[in-house]
Formats: C-alpha cells, structure tokens, sequence
C-alpha cells in the first residue's frame, strides 16, 4: 500500500470498514437462531464472531468519534 490518502478519504475508510463491521455483527447475531433450530452446534461459533466484529466496529466508532462508546455517555 504506497497511495497516499488525505484524511477524508481516510475518514471514508474507516467508516466503510465500520459499517461493514457493523453488518457482519448483524448476520452472525442473527445465525444463532437458525443454527440451533437445525440442531447443529455451531452457534457457539457465530456468538465468537459476533462479539469479534462487535468489538471492530466499537473500535472503528472510537477513532470515528471520540467517546462515542463511552458507559456514561
């Protein structure tokens, strides 16, 4: 990766790759229900992967905006 960014088009990044984040922690909250109504034990599996991309998207909301995750808040 050698192209030089401004910070817009930074910006731009990092808020695609949040709201991608966003929507992979949506799909994988969701498969839980239909993993275990088909008997299958891989929704412990998606649990993991929810909480993993739930933990990128706080990360990307927090250099997005500061605080923004905050308990007070």
């Amino acid at each position: 990766m050698t192209d030089v960014v401004d910070a817009d088009e930074l910006l731009r990044r990092v808020r695609r790759a949040r709201d991608w984040a966003g929507q992979q922690e949506e799909h994988w909250r969701a498969r839980p229900d239909t993993v275990e109504a088909s008997g299958s034990r891989d929704a412990p599996a998606a649990e993991v992967f929810a909480a993993a991309y739930e933990a990128v998207r706080k990360v990307l909301d927090e250099v997005i905006d500061p605080g923004a995750n905050d308990l007070d808040g």
